[in-house]
This record gives structure tokens, C-alpha cells and sequence, in this order.
């Protein structure tokens, strides 16, 4: 878990010596609000908030962010379920879909989707997760689709 949360570190540590290279005038900017800055870019409201649901820290009840949404996959079919046990019975009705979580609900995806993401499909840690990352929250499979998510291209977190 430390790994996702290093890589963003080393983001906001990178922002922000740009920031300081580019403008002799940075003196306000610090590496807190780097860190606020690269947790939005990813679906987190904040960094504290990434690093509860990045660290491990986070249970099926809190608030996980858009980490695992993209804004282009709206043309997509998807079902979004409020409760877990609904998003868990219409997995088990479908054994190709994908179970994630979005904020406090949860999504009902195809693999189309999950390439949007940025992430592959096919991993063999989509089996390791019985194709469920909110089960397997935390776990290694997770980490893994975890880090293949964060490492994707910043087209598939942003809107525009």
C-alpha cells in the first residue's frame, strides 16, 4: 500500500519543485497542497482521503473517492447499486462483470470499462479478486489493479 502512496508523494514532490523552478514567487506553495492537489487528480477529495482509501485504511461504509470511475465511461453500460449485497448479487448474476466501489455506492461494470480505466481486463488479479475489489480491498490482487489504475494515463481521471 505504501507503493501508491509513494508514487503520489513523488508526484506532489515533483509539482511542487517545478512550481518552486518556475516562479520565484512559490514561496506559499507547500507540499501539503501538492499532495491536496494530486489526490483530486485521481478521484480523492483530499490527501488525507487518499491516503485512508490508498493506505488500507478505509471500510466498505466510507467514502472511496472516484478512484475507480472514469468520466468517459458514461456512454458505458454500468448498473450503480447503493448496497453492497445488490452490487454482490448482480456480480454473482453475471460472473464476466466487475464490482467497484464509487464513493459510498457501488458499480456493476463489463470489461469495456474496465479498459477505460486504464486497466487490464485480463490480469490474473482480476481472478485473485473473484473480479470483486471491494472484497478484496487491500489485499495484493488489489494493490496490483490498484497500481495499474494509478499509473494510467491522466485522460482516463479527467473530465474534460
Amino acid at each position: 500500500m505504501t507503493a501508491l502512496l509513494d508514487e503520489l508523494k513523488t508526484r506532489a514532490r515533483l509539482r511542487l519543485n517545478a512550481a518552486r523552478r518556475e516562479d520565484a514567487d512559490s514561496d506559499g506553495i507547500r507540499l501539503r497542497h501538492c499532495l491536496n492537489q494530486v489526490a483530486r487528480e485521481v478521484g480523492f477529495a483530499h490527501w488525507e482521503h487518499a491516503r485512508a482509501v490508498l493506505g488500507g485504511l478505509a471500510t466498505r461504509e466510507d467514502d472511496m473517492g472516484t478512484f475507480w470511475h472514469a468520466p468517459r465511461t458514461g456512454i458505458l453500460l454500468n448498473l450503480w447499486l447503493a448496497r453492497y449485497e445488490q452490487a454482490r448479487a448482480a456480480l454473482e448474476a453475471d460472473p464476466a462483470a466487475f464490482l467497484l466501489p464509487y464513493r459510498r455506492q457501488f458499480m456493476v461494470v463489463q470489461g469495456h470499462f474496465i479498459e477505460a480505466l486504464g486497466v487490464d481486463a485480463n490480469h490474473p488479479a482480476w481472478a485473485e479478486t473473484a473480479h470483486d475489489l471491494v472484497a478484496a480491498y487491500g489485499g495484493s490482487a488489489w494493490l496490483e489493479l490498484a497500481g495499474q489504475r494509478l499509473r494510467a494515463p491522466r485522460s482516463s481521471f479527467d473530465s474534460s
